[in-house]
């Protein structure tokens, strides 16, 4: 029964595109000057261009349907930007050959075919849209309606087990989600916490920032992971978690530790695999010839309607973003970053396509019954970094992220197994005037000036950004001198990471103590810990303990004896805890440095020009937030560092009991 609905409901969606493409065609006749359709005498000394315009369009729409799957496997070797771009030249190809076999237009250049195919492919986007619904919720489940119909032949799950859907804002605290739902700004999440689920706050470690967090959830360690960013002494190189190289470098140091999505699951716009073999948009992944398969992307641009529904979303939101740079200038909102070069594509990248990619491979999962699913929808951090973390602009994006995950809800409604869904955050951001716009000066210069040397530096691009640039590389080589430039062994090494610094120095070996630190760089230490842009100072000392330095005191790292004023007093009841975990990394740097909070307006300078920012301790950037099902297990409160939630993920998947049919809506739908 529903394969032969689906079979109708195809049938009449063939039919209303194909009229109104042939409709179409005559307007586009109309109003390019380089093409000229045929006429045909159809009667009554009347001739029509419509018997030429519905040949054109069966003709070019089966050729789209045969032809667009098989270049797109064709070009899969490239990278997801530039896959984009040559969707558009294929269609100009497909409408060029369409003309060839059924020559009842005259076109004057090959270029107007791709004029033409254009606009004809955007318009039969919109109609398929139409077709469903209004709501772009409902054009996607029709796409789910297709693929439920392409995998009707797919095994599927023979037990009742439900399956787990985590979905990761990615940079959303657990208090401005607070606000969002009583400012009726997340509806669906809202819904979700008064009828269905359970909302708890959880606690990062000091590096509070994505790739600590998903090593930590997705792989269960985090463990020398200081930072986005760091400096490795023994081989001088920078590693971050924008190069796939060093991330795939992560995956393999937890090789032994099975990930959350070994079994059956699949990862979606994530860092890291989590050891699933079914990954898109995986910057892990993103390294050579990897890329196309390992990748996963190529099946959302098989169907051009997804690809061009995507194309306009991308104008739009560059466009948004144009006009609300003006305006915040014009209006003169501080604190605020420059908004301009390539930001607006790297907006319109984590907002649009990237999030519609990876919502497409999630339904799909849903409709193949996946065991467990993780998704990070990363549009509302990198907007948080350049707006604010609540400004009107950012709460918009999280306002259409919250629309995502009703689709996903209605798409799990319709699976044939099950879902319970998660919903959590990696990390929260903090607000602030930047450290350089604060002082007149950056961390680098200013430990520079006060070591009256050159230091070493890389370009702290955002995360998202090193995603973008991975994404877009055919073989996702990270670019010389940014995070993975092999820097000098004479000078210092200064890195930014939200309001947490870095600085590291390559002539003094191992690492290096307060001591060697003063001879080296007499005064440097002194003058760190009382600026007033920086809180703390984490040091080893000669006796192998360590210290926390502030401008007024100093805190013992092992005994937590406090000497003068505490300089930790503000940055909550487990800032110690989290010190001591970083103490003991193998590639903490020399000089830890927590930026200045300031808690009476909830501030911090973050070392990166970001107006939110998040990296290390202060503000809500260390309260992300946790969403579950009330029939899952409650976890242990208080939750702290990302390999707890990695425990509790990898429970509530094993756990056995079968979600009913009363339930299953509740959970999933």
């Amino acid at each position: 029964m529903r394969t032969t609905a689906a079979i109708i409901r195809g049938l009449v969606e063939f039919l209303i595109l194909w009229v109104s493409s042939a409709f179409a065609i005559i307007a586009l006749d109309a109003v390019l000057d380089g093409v000229r359709l045929n006429t045909v005498d159809i009667g009554l000394h009347q001739d029509s261009t419509l018997p030429a315009a519905l040949a054109l369009a069966l003709v070019f729409g089966v050729l789209n349907t045969a032809l667009w799957p098989v270049a797109m496997r064709a070009m899969s070797w490239v990278g997801p930007v530039l896959l984009f771009i040559l969707a558009f030249a294929l269609g100009g190809v497909i409408m060029v050959l369409a003309l060839y076999l059924v020559p009842v237009a005259e076109v004057d250049h090959p270029a107007t075919a791709v004029l033409m195919a254009a606009p004809l492919s955007l318009f039969g986007s919109l109609v398929g849209g139409a077709v469903a619904a209004r709501s772009d919720t409902a054009y996607r489940l029709m796409q789910v309606r297709r693929q439920r119909f392409r995998l009707r032949h797919t095994p599927r799950p023979a037990d009742e087990t439900p399956g787990l859907l985590c979905i990761q804002i990615d940079g959303l605290g657990h208090g401005v989600l607070r606000r969002a739902i009583a400012d009726g700004v997340t509806p669906t999440l809202a819904a979700m916490v008064r009828e269905t689920h359970t909302l708890v706050e959880w606690h990062t470690d000091w590096s509070s920032q994505t790739g600590a967090t998903q090593l930590g959830v997705l792989h269960g360690c985090n463990h020398n992971v200081p930072a986005f960013r760091w400096y490795e002494k023994e081989t001088g190189h920078t590693a971050a978690f924008s190069n796939p190289r060093d991330n795939e470098r992560r995956e393999e140091e937890r090789s032994a530790i099975e990930g959350l999505l070994a079994n059956d699951g699949s990862s979606r716009g994530n860092l890291f695999t989590g050891g699933a073999a079914d990954n898109v948009l995986v910057v892990s992944r993103m390294k050579g010839a990897r890329l196309g398969g390992g990748a996963g992307y190529t099946s959302y641009f098989l169907d051009p309607a997804s690809a061009l529904r995507t194309v306009l979303g991308m104008i739009a939101e560059i466009m948004r973003e144009l006009r609300q740079a003006w305006r915040q200038r014009h209006r003169d909102i501080r604190p605020r970053v420059p908004r301009g070069g390539v930001y607006p594509f790297v907006r319109a990248f984590t907002t649009v396509l990237a999030t519609d990619m990876t919502t497409a491979a999630v339904v799909r999962d849903m409709i193949e019954g996946r065991s467990i699913i993780y998704v990070d929808l990363i549009g509302y951090d990198e907007v948080s970094h350049h707006s604010g973390i609540s400004r009107p602009e950012t709460l918009a994006v999280l306002s259409r992220v919250d629309e995502t995950i009703r689709l996903l809800r209605a798409a799990a409604a319709q699976a044939d197994r099950s879902y319970r869904l998660v919903v959590l955050s990696d990390h929260g951001q903090s607000q602030g005037a930047t450290f350089t716009q604060r002082y007149g000066e950056s961390l680098p210069q200013l430990v520079s000036r006060l070591c009256g040397t050159e230091v070493a530096t890389v370009d702290e691009r955002a995360a998202s950004e090193g995603r973008l640039y991975a994404a877009a590389s055919v073989n996702a080589t990270p670019d010389p001198g940014i995070e993975t430039e092999t820097l000098p062994t004479s000078e210092p090494v200064v890195l930014g990471s939200g309001n947490l610094g870095l600085i590291s120095f390559p002539d003094l070996p191992g690492r290096a103590t307060r001591e060697a630190i003063e001879t080296a760089h007499p005064g440097l230490i002194d003058a760190l810990r009382t600026h007033p842009g920086v809180g703390f100072l984490l040091v080893a000392c000669a006796d192998g303990t360590s210290v926390v330095l502030g401008a007024g005191g100093c805190v013992d790292v092992a005994t937590g004896v406090v000497r003068g004023v505490d300089p930790l007093r503000d940055l909550g009841a487990d800032a110690l805890r989290k010190i001591r975990r970083t103490d003991t990394f193998d590639n903490v740097a020399d000089i830890m440095v927590g930026g200045a909070y300031w808690p009476e307006t909830d501030e911090i300078a973050a070392f990166e020009e970001q107006v939110g920012s998040h990296g290390g301790m202060g503000g809500p950037q260390s309260t992300p937030f946790l969403l579950y099902p009330h029939e899952l297990p409650d976890p242990p409160q208080p939750v702290h560092g990302a390999e707890s939630v990695h425990r509790i993920l990898a429970g509530w998947r094993d756990a056995a009991s079968p979600v009913d049919d009363a339930a299953a809506p509740v959970s999933g739908g």
